[in-house]
């Protein structure tokens, strides 16, 4: 069907665009600076490991629903796909806006700067937020409720355990200023303001 060719090409697109980006990022990576390094179970590597799962899954449809073409369904999934586009978007701009300060590791460089404009207006991780995005989106495209699992019980406590340990560093790196930032600024989804003026997440 249609949609089906379409959400296949817009995925591969989606995931060949992150994969240069990332390897941008590697390259960067390679300049000599000093830093301080905490090593993390979680990195491009595990998080390459979920993401194939979750890629095999929706592939191979193991736990997938009928891909039907009604209306309704068929919007469910072109929104699915557009969060989808939207992810890799957003973790592309994250990745450049970031410039050098990206690591594989959670690496804290002797010359790093506080970055708090671009995407991380929004969020504090805006790369760690749109993968998870770029999960449930291709999820939902695909009508996967097992990748969906997959990203909420695997992927999402990974993405929270890494945020925790660079928050951690950031916190002995910068101190009041990331506190500061962090209170305003929502971990993986912008801060809604309420009615009474104050932040909610």
């Amino acid at each position: 069907m249609l949609f089906h060719y379409i959400a296949d090409i817009v995925t591969g697109l989606c995931l060949l665009a992150l994969i240069a980006a990332i390897v941008v990022n590697f390259q960067a990576g390679r300049m000599a600076r000093g830093f301080a390094e905490r090593r993390s179970p979680v990195s491009t590597a595990s998080m390459t490991a979920v993401g194939l799962l979750v890629y095999a899954t929706i592939r191979f449809r193991w736990g997938g629903l009928p891909l039907n073409t009604d209306p309704p369904m068929l919007a469910l999934r072109a929104a699915g796909l557009l969060v989808l586009i939207l992810g890799t978007a957003f973790n592309i701009w994250g990745r450049l806006h970031l410039k050098g300060n990206w690591a594989d590791q959670v690496r804290i460089y002797d010359d790093q700067s506080l970055v708090t404009d671009g995407p991380y207006r929004f969020v504090r991780h805006p790369l760690y937020a749109s993968l998870l995005w770029m999960i449930y989106g291709a999820a939902i495209a695909y009508l996967s409720p097992l990748a969906a699992l997959e990203g909420a019980l695997i992927f999402y406590p990974m993405m929270i355990y890494r945020a925790q340990l660079e928050e951690s560093a950031l916190v002995d790196k910068f101190g009041a200023t990331y506190e500061n930032y962090r209170q305003k600024t929502g971990r993986f989804l912008p801060r809604l303001a309420d009615v009474r003026g104050t932040s909610v997440q």
